[in-house]
């Protein structure tokens, strides 16, 4: 793919990089991602994902904005309260940058339709807010051999971590949660969370989304980076496969 001179310049920070280049920055421009919630988590990822130049961007919720939600998912303005989130994110990217095509899908993904919504995509960033969609998302993910970049926040903590379960040394999403379940009180309208948080770790989820495309450095499969506001420490901790996982086990 070669670059239009406007391209040139729009990425031309990105181009700098002997980690990414011209090369990489194709790739991008080549490159399907579905993001999963456009949410807290979802706002920060997907305008870093269309600002970097991924080409194509599936949203997929089936929420509308609410006042509520305002405090932390930037994606979404005053005037947007009402709105179907996925609408909402489109306009945003569109007003962002015109070389994002965006596919919404207005519904709630679950176990029946993951792998029809997910198929196609070089990489997956999960911020859903719940673990029964997580959970598709992640089966979906490891069944379809699509890399899995999952996001999750709590009032003052947040994890991130990304998951290639079919390969033999790498750890699924179920090596690391199991069958977990949601907790009553645990929801943000619950429990609370800072908002500036979400946007930290959607940012770092988008970061990971690009790392999978290019790639550069080192993946964060295989490991989990735990960040914790109140305490302002970040760690990184290995994850191991579980060879008695009954997803990936025998990958």
């Amino acid at each position: 793919m070669s670059l239009t001179d406007q391209q040139l310049e729009r990425y031309a920070r990105h181009i700098i990089l002997k980690e990414v280049g011209g090369a990489g920055q194709a790739k991008l421009l080549a490159a399907r991602v579905a993001v999963v919630g456009a949410g807290g988590l979802g706002s920060p990822c997907i305008q870093y994902l269309a600002a970097a130049g991924v080409g194509h961007l599936t949203v997929i919720d089936d929420d509308a904005v609410d006042l509520s939600n305002l405090q932390r998912q930037v994606l979404h303005g005053t005037d947007d309260v009402g709105r179907a989130k996925t609408e909402s994110a489109a306009d945003a990217v569109a007003h962002l940058n015109p070389d994002v095509a965006v596919t919404q899908h207005r519904i709630r993904l679950d176990a029946a339709n993951a792998a029809t919504l997910l198929a196609g995509h070089d990489v997956i960033a999960d911020g859903s807010d719940s673990f029964e969609t997580r959970r598709a998302v992640a089966d979906a993910a490891l069944a379809l051999r699509i890399p899995l970049v999952a996001a999750a926040v709590g009032p003052f903590e947040g994890q991130i971590a990304t998951y290639r379960g079919w390969e033999a040394d790498k750890p699924c999403w179920r090596c690391f949660v199991g069958d977990a379940a949601d907790r009553e009180g645990a929801t943000c309208a619950e429990a609370g969370v800072l908002g500036a948080l979400t946007g930290v770790m959607g940012a770092m989820q988008a970061l990971e989304v690009i790392r999978e495309v290019v790639p550069f450095g080192d993946s964060l499969a295989g490991r989990v980076l735990l960040y914790d506001a109140l305490g302002a420490r970040v760690r990184t901790v290995r994850l191991p496969k579980d060879p008695r996982c009954p997803s990936c086990g025998k990958a």
